[in-house]
């Protein structure tokens, strides 16, 4: 039980490696905060963790807006009186093509759903962690913009990556004296709707970029998130956790 009576918000949990996150959260003994903008999938994962015994609370909401980064708190201090830790999942790649082909319309978007909200996400959630005695923040970034892993046609992706990653170690610096831990987790490949889930043609160009000839099951990237949530990554911050079945060693 390794997150046993900590509340934890998680974002983009309608599917994919949000969803696997919350089960396996609240099979470790933790009370989750479901967020997404898909309230009957929200629904359902929800209701697949009581029925396993678990605890979980859902929001239906758009990460875009800060209103919905501070309600997402409000309603683990309302149900669980606390809030111990966050993993900030929500992403999008967007369309995929170079930048003077570009509109502003897609750059806007990207950078907003993986940037800004995770500046809004952590403005909520920092000053609640202080009251209460510290916490762990994980976002979830990816090795796109980092490890010189320049990828064709994703210039807003990896700008905001890498956009997030800078902000981590901010963060990190910022609040590790109050004993808040911030993460950047950079999945590789995983197997999720975003990640060309039922393409088979799609899965297996993927899989052959990776060393392991693979790509991750969303589980193993939650078990990730859940060591840099618990107590036995007490001395972890700031540091990127790289998940990524050996792709970075092949880019650097």
């Amino acid at each position: 039980m390794e997150l046993e009576n900590k509340s934890i918000i998680i974002t983009g949990t309608s599917s994919g490696i949000g969803a696997a996150a919350a089960t396996l959260f609240a099979a470790e003994g933790a009370n989750v905060i479901l967020g997404a903008r898909r309230s009957a999938e929200l629904e359902a994962v929800a209701s697949k963790i009581r029925e396993a015994g678990g605890t979980a609370v859902f929001l239906e909401g758009d990460v875009k807006d800060e209103g919905y980064a501070a309600a997402l708190v409000d309603l683990a201090l309302k149900e669980f009186g606390r809030l111990d830790g966050a993993f900030n999942n929500a992403g999008i790649v967007g369309a995929m093509e170079p930048i003077p082909d570009m509109g502003i319309g897609n750059w806007n978007e990207v950078l907003t759903v993986n940037l800004t909200a995770a500046f809004l996400a952590a403005k909520a959630q920092i000053p609640v962690m202080k009251k209460t005695g510290g916490g762990s923040i994980v976002f979830t970034s990816s090795f796109v913009g980092f490890s010189n892993a320049g990828m064709p046609g994703m210039g807003a992706y990896a700008a905001s990556k890498a956009g997030l990653n800078g902000l981590v170690q901010s963060l990190a610096s910022d609040h590790a004296a109050e004993s808040i831990r911030a993460h950047a987790l950079m999945p590789g490949g995983t197997i999720t709707p975003a990640g060309g889930e039922g393409n088979p043609d799609v899965l297996a160009f993927i899989a052959g970029l990776h060393p392991m000839k693979r790509m991750a099951d969303a589980r193993e990237i939650a078990q990730a998130a859940l060591f840099l949530l618990s107590d036995r990554a007490s001395f972890m911050t700031g540091s990127p956790t790289i998940v990524d079945g050996g792709m970075s060693i092949r880019l650097t």
